[in-house]
């Protein structure tokens, strides 16, 4: 459900690339919020500039074209998903497909037009953009807020989809937060690359510095993969 039979790969190792040079992924050992130690981090709030954010809004318009989610407008939860989501839905725009965007606030504004959804009117089918899929309350957090303006949650678009074993209450599931989502939800998610196309990369790669990563990003893999 994360990736469509045509989906084109080699976006996902452009894109890989692509973050890399941009050093927002980075190689050498880091602890998540799961309290594991990985091989590497992904943090999408390093697409700092206006080249490398309108690159990274040009993968996510790609992919979702590719994709042939037929939805109506962007949801982007606060906060990274509010730049996304304007700069994706500038993107789609210049590829021809002009849709709204809508983001929230994470408090209720008292004053002007109040509440705390900005932006376009929440309506018709709904696809939001994330950068990761982590616990999945961002997620859950925006769909109860698209229902709750009477629209149809539709999809879910992120950077990099993990494929890493979701925890609860300190313990390993069996999905990862991605396929939680899928599942639980019924909604499809789109991923620019996931971690096996990162592990493709790696293995091909002509740089030794890089490519020495390799053999620890598949270790991780094999212990908390999915």
């Amino acid at each position: 459900m994360s990736n469509t039979p045509s989906r084109n790969d080699t976006l996902a190792q452009d894109f890989v690339a692509f973050a890399v040079q941009s050093k927002v992924l980075r190689f050498g050992e880091f602890k998540t919020k799961a309290g594991r130690l990985s091989p590497y981090f992904f943090n999408a709030g390093l697409f700092d500039d206006g080249a490398k954010l309108g690159r990274l809004a040009e993968f996510y318009a790609r992919r979702l074209v590719e994709s042939g989610l037929q939805f109506d407008m962007l949801f982007g939860p606060a906060y990274k998903g509010i730049t996304l989501a304007a700069a994706v839905s500038i993107e789609l725009a210049r590829l021809g497909y002009n849709k709204p965007f809508a983001y929230n606030r994470k408090e209720a504004k008292d004053h002007g037009e109040g509440g705390t959804l900005v932006g376009a009117p929440v309506q018709g089918r709904v696809l939001i953009i994330d950068d990761v899929i982590s616990a999945g309350t961002s997620v859950r957090e925006s769909i109860d807020l698209i229902a709750k303006a009477g629209a149809t949650p539709f999809g879910v678009a992120i950077a990099l989809d993990r494929q890493e074993k979701a925890t609860l209450d300190g313990a390993d599931c069996d999905e990862s937060a991605v396929q939680q989502v899928e599942q639980r939800y019924h909604l499809p998610v789109v991923s620019i690359a996931t971690l096996a196309d990162l592990l493709q990369y790696l293995k091909t790669e002509s740089d030794p510095a890089l490519a020495a990563f390799h053999p620890a990003v598949l270790a991780y893999r094999q212990r908390y993969g999915v």
